[in-house]
């Protein structure tokens, strides 16, 4: 226990990393994302919002893939299916201009989680050079392990996050490049893992207490993979689309989506007392009707009466006028049939359950071009048109 120990002294005294620095020291919150010295073809990406909220994207291709837990090799799959991912290993982003956003439930059912945390962050960095964005929205796993609810995490999660932190003392605890490393270098260090592992070893017990307590360093609040987290909203809207994990109900939008969105990031970032539940965001992480938990609109229409139908629908274009949006795009609810849209095509339902700590489905993403909505599906070398809804 004494590394594991050593570990937990060595990041409590971390610094904050440049970026949360930055973060923090913003006011307006408003950026643009294009790099100046490009020529793009659109006018440049403007995002408003700590952590981002409302983003202008003028003409952009927009991309949404659903829950991922854990599963890298078919998190890969769907960036590659969806145009974005290059298919040669590099991980280089080939999306152009392109803006991607990633539904949450990153974390959670699978053993590679900071590895495709990691891999999203590199995309970001990459597409923001070529006037495209990365955005990630917050899912009800996240936040359950920012309070430290490790029930679903795999085996291999907490093995990870033990060979995350000392790698991380490879680099001094430098953050910022350690952090988009990591997909480079976690297959190497779990391959090494696996070499020296010994399942039935009597040390077993203290392995696991270790990956406990090395979870716990990176996401408690104020931990620097919560500090990460605490950069994506749990609510953001894109032109004329909202996105979130679980679903947005009227009263989160009369509560406010920036004031929702900037007190789980501050409660991730550990600048109030985590210790306390009345502090935790309940409107946005907790209960059945929270952003992150919400499953309204993603019920089976087979278990509703007519009237219940009537009624989420008016529920949800209640929500839409509020917000100012022509449709919602949802995860959190695997949907055997795959990607489909509900109520007039109102909500889009996209998480597909691809991690094969779910259903193991063929990965699908939603695209949306010119307010042209399209659910795709992909074989190797082979896109099939689901369907398509334009909006006027």
């Amino acid at each position: 226990m004494a590394s594991a120990s050593l570990c937990l002294n060595s990041l409590l005294t971390l610094p904050p990393s440049s970026h949360s620095r930055k973060l923090a020291e913003t006011s307006c919150c408003c950026s643009c994302l294009r790099n100046g010295s490009l020529a793009g073809a659109f006018k440049p990406i403007v995002v408003s919002g700590n952590p981002p909220t409302f983003v202008s994207a003028p003409g952009r291709r927009i991309v949404a893939v659903g829950d991922l837990h854990g599963d890298l090799d078919q998190t890969r799959y769907a960036l590659e299916m969806a145009g974005v991912l290059s298919s040669d290993g590099q991980d280089l982003w080939t999306g152009g201009e392109t803006v991607l956003i990633q539904l949450g439930d990153v974390l959670d059912r699978g053993e590679d989680e900071i590895a495709i945390l990691s891999l999203l962050k590199s995309l970001d960095i990459q597409a923001k050079a070529e006037g495209g964005a990365v955005f990630q929205v917050n899912g009800n796993h996240e936040t359950m392990n920012v309070e430290r609810d490790f029930r679903y995490v795999d085996s291999g999660g907490f093995d990870e996050c033990v060979d995350f932190l000392e790698y991380l003392k490879d680099y001094h605890y430098d953050w910022e490049e350690a952090f988009v490393g990591w997909i480079g270098a976690s297959k190497r260090w779990k391959q090494d893992r696996s070499m020296s592992k010994n399942y039935w070893g009597p040390l077993n017990l203290v392995k696991r207490q270790k990956g406990v307590i090395a979870r716990s360093v990176l996401f408690r609040p104020g931990g620097p993979l919560a500090r990460e987290l605490a950069r994506h909203a749990v609510v953001l809207k894109v032109n004329d689309w909202v996105f979130c994990h679980g679903g947005l109900l009227p009263h989160h939008v009369a509560y406010g989506i920036e004031k929702m969105n900037r007190e789980v990031s501050h409660w991730m970032r550990g600048l109030i007392e985590s210790d306390s539940n009345a502090y935790i965001p309940f409107i946005a992480t907790r209960g059945y009707d929270s952003v992150v938990w919400n499953r309204l609109y993603s019920r089976d229409y087979s278990d509703l009466e007519d009237y219940e139908i009537n009624q989420i629908n008016t529920i949800l274009q209640e929500t839409l006028e509020a917000i100012g949006a022509k449709a919602m795009v949802v995860g959190h609810t695997p949907q055997t049939a795959g990607v489909n849209c509900k109520y007039n095509c109102s909500i889009w339902r996209i998480d597909v359950g691809m991690s094969s700590g779910v259903l193991h489905s063929r990965p699908e993403v939603l695209e949306i071009i010119d307010n042209k909505a399209r659910a795709i599906r992909s074989k190797r070398g082979t896109v099939n048109e689901l369907h398509v809804v334009d909006y006027i």
